[in-house]
């Protein structure tokens, strides 16, 4: 099971290094494997969360996540994403950028770090949005019960988490507008911060929409399927829903990939922090988003959501914890390493709740059954 799951990500991880070693030398091998490693333990939740939504598409679209899908995540995010934000600032073409890339390395590390507020805004203001829905919504399971009962009670009224992600943008931008005009040479980025974070607002309210949209009709559907197959049985006529399944499934699978890339702005950024090359860095955080999709279907596979009831809870929690620290790097900066721990530390003390609450359960079953 594991070596069916992880087969390509072994093979790529041993290919991509292998290669790195062989075209630059050690130092680029030792590069790629420490960015690999970074892009696993930032995205780690990012593939529970998908786990989430994966579990709702079939065999077929979970193989366009791992094909399409780990073409889009490394192409378009550890390497196009790079070269377009430094294509826009600097006012350049992209083969322009990847030769500044290439040439300039020092250049193109400082046009990156420039674009970080509008960056930082836009995904900060993403992930906080799925935290705050996810907070607010009334569950039958609670990790933390005297924080979620009445966070879910609060949920209650409408918009709040689109009220509260705009009053933390404004807040953001204000401070940022106040350090600019109180530090010498600093530029005032406040407009390019608000422009950024109501971006992706909008990019996760149109996301959103459309894939909770498409996943009701589905549910309608597959029940309105489920009647007519019964009553044309008879006729030998069952009916079939692929073409709304397969709309659904497209909806949700763009959703997992703007997710993705949300959770990707984090090590693509965290990476110049390793190396200014955009060669390596693009194998190191692609080998990472191969174990990461890996993973997801992992975790989809081995029901691991539905026996730890708390896992997603976690994730949400570290997404939350994400998205503050985004909104803060806009002015300050963060060690990456903060940034991967709290992830991680998150999602292991669910998983540890979790595993202590189904040994709970077994006792409780056990003594009843005496």
């Amino acid at each position: 099971m594991v070596l069916k799951t992880f087969g390509w990500s072994f093979a790529i991880t041993a290919l991509g290094l292998a290669f790195a070693a062989w075209q630059w030398g050690w130092e680029a091998f030792g590069v790629v494997l420490i960015l690999s490693i970074l892009e696993i333990s930032l995205s780690f939740d990012n593939a529970v969360v998908n786990a989430g939504i994966l579990k709702k598409m079939n065999a077929f679209w979970q193989k366009i996540f791992l094909t399409v899908g780990i073409l889009i995540a490394v192409f378009g995010m550890r390497l196009v994403f790079p070269v377009a934000i430094v294509a826009i600032s600097a006012k350049v073409g992209p083969i322009e950028a990847i030769e500044l890339a290439l040439d300039q390395p020092e250049q193109y590390e400082a046009l990156v770090t420039d674009a970080h507020p509008a960056i930082a805004a836009f995904g900060g203001m993403f992930l906080l949005m799925i935290f705050l829905d996810f907070i607010f919504e009334e569950r039958e399971h609670k990790w933390l019960a005297w924080l979620e009962r009445p966070l879910a009670k609060l949920g209650k009224v409408d918009m709040l988490s689109v009220c509260i992600a705009l009053i933390a943008l404004l807040v953001s931008a204000m401070t940022f507008a106040v350090h600019a005009h109180t530090s010498t040479g600093a530029q005032d980025k406040s407009a390019t911060v608000l422009l950024a974070g109501v971006a992706g607002l909008i990019t996760y309210l149109i996301v959103g929409g459309l894939s909770s949209y498409f996943e009701d009709k589905l549910e309608e559907e597959e029940e309105r399927e489920h009647e007519e197959e019964e009553k044309a049985k008879a006729a030998g006529k069952p009916v079939s829903a692929v073409g709304l399944a397969g709309k659904a499934a497209f909806f949700l699978f763009l959703y997992l990939e703007v997710l993705d890339a949300s959770f990707s702005f984090d090590g693509v950024i965290g990476a110049f922090a390793i190396t200014n090359h955009i060669f390596w860095m693009a194998l190191g955080l692609g080998i990472g988003a191969m174990y990461v999709r890996s993973l997801t279907v992992y975790l989809v596979r081995q029901g691991t959501l539905d026996d730890y009831v708390y896992l997603e809870h976690g994730a949400h929690y570290a997404i939350g914890a994400l998205a503050v620290i985004l909104l803060v790097t806009i002015q300050h900066e963060i060690s990456e390493i903060i940034t991967g721990l709290i992830g991680v530390v998150l999602i292991a003390a669910s998983f540890w709740s979790s595993v202590r609450r189904n040994k709970r359960l077994e006792l409780e079953g056990s003594t009843a059954e005496a």
